[in-house]
């Protein structure tokens, strides 16, 4: 029997917080950011918390002070209540429908919670009508919570299907345009991804943007450091192997100074099923095109791999290195960085990560 409930495939913080299931407390973060205002981008791996720090803010900023009693932010912030826009890109339902229907049909469902008419002819048109109706009616600036932005991309890679990638590619950076003309109605942007698409253009237009994936001080924004886990999981540490535990589930970092961290979905994964060792991360899905790109270059083993610094930030769908990819889909992490000549040496995190690669290739 489970020592306490855990919350494998929630990422809806208010499920988390009223059904008892255990939060590792990530709200300093969020009161970072939202002391700070602005844009904000943050790149993590598959499975790794971006969505319930998404829900986290969101919560936040519409007001729900309850669910945040205990919490480091508690008596920190003020609690008031700003309309936020929140696009999920998981279960917005492009893929049953055009991408452009499918954003519609997201602004027009927030737009009819909040008793507001849309009728602007295109889907970038009526983002910018949402936001500018939604401080217009609440004076208050706006919240804009994107997560995983990219995820109309990244799944139509593979080469038979990388004409839809660059079908979604235009049709978001002409939704994302509009951000930049309506800096003065937002309060906070935040977005999430996997992968820094060069041609998109929250990262070409919003030159305020500031991407917060290899700040040493967010690194632990996702995921759970040693200190979290001894604080959460005290009783379940005296059953299992602590060290054991590191070596299969550790391993993350994004700066070279920085703790690793654990990959939550697999820790809680682990604790769910009582102490049992496996691979969870790669059973919940790995693209195969990556794969069939390491295969064709015949990497088949990921041991101190070097990237240069630009290279790592960014890729390009036209010209697609295999490197950067294995790094921010969470096959490789950060190891050692040289300044002198820019680069980072990277590697498996961990002996899950590693035990996935092979498995992957071996499968295909």
């Amino acid at each position: 029997m489970s020592i306490q409930k855990y919350p494998v495939g929630h990422q809806d913080f208010e499920k988390i917080v009223n059904e008892g299931f255990v939060y590792v407390d990530k709200t300093s973060f969020a009161l970072q950011l939202a002391k700070r205002g602005g844009y904000f981008f943050l790149s993590r791996p598959r499975r790794f918390g971006k969505s319930l720090f998404v829900s986290t803010l969101e919560y936040l900023f519409k007001g729900h002070k309850n669910l945040f009693k205990g919490l480091y932010i508690e008596d920190k912030w003020a609690f008031d209540a700003y309309p936020v826009i929140k696009i999920s890109f998981s279960n917005i339902g492009y893929r049953e429908m055009d991408l452009t229907a499918a954003l519609f049909g997201r602004l027009d469902a927030i737009a009819q919670d909040n008793g507001i008419e849309l009728k602007a002819p295109t889907a970038s048109l009526r983002f910018k009508e949402l936001i500018e109706a939604l401080e217009l009616k609440f004076e208050q600036k706006v919240v804009v919570l994107i997560d995983e932005y990219d995820k109309p991309i990244i799944d139509y890679l593979a080469p038979n299907e990388k004409y839809k990638a660059i079908e979604n590619m235009a049709t978001l950076k002409s939704f994302y345009s509009i951000l930049k003309d309506a800096d003065s109605s937002l309060k906070l942007v935040f977005i999430t991804g996997i992968s820094k698409f060069s041609q998109v253009s929250i990262f070409s237009d919003l030159n305020n943007l500031y991407d917060i994936s290899l700040d040493l001080t967010f690194n632990a924004i996702c995921g759970i450091s040693q200190a979290e886990l001894e604080a959460y999981f005290e009783e379940e540490l005296q059953l299992y192997n602590k060290d054991e535990i590191r070596e299969w589930y550790n391993g993350y970092k994004w700066d070279v100074l920085a703790e690793s961290v654990y990959n939550p979905y697999s820790l809680l994964s682990f604790f769910s099923m009582q102490g049992k060792f496996t691979n969870f991360w790669y059973t919940t899905g790995t693209p195969a095109f990556l794969i069939e790109m390491c295969r064709q270059q015949k990497m088949y083993e990921l041991k101190e791999m070097v990237i240069s610094q630009t290279a790592m930030n960014s890729f390009n769908i036209d010209n697609l290195q295999v490197l950067p990819i294995l790094f921010q889909t969470g096959y490789l992490t950060i190891k050692h960085f040289d300044p002198l000549i820019s680069s980072y040496t990277l590697g498996y995190p961990n002996k899950e990560v590693k035990s996935s690669y092979i498995e992957g290739l071996l499968e295909m």
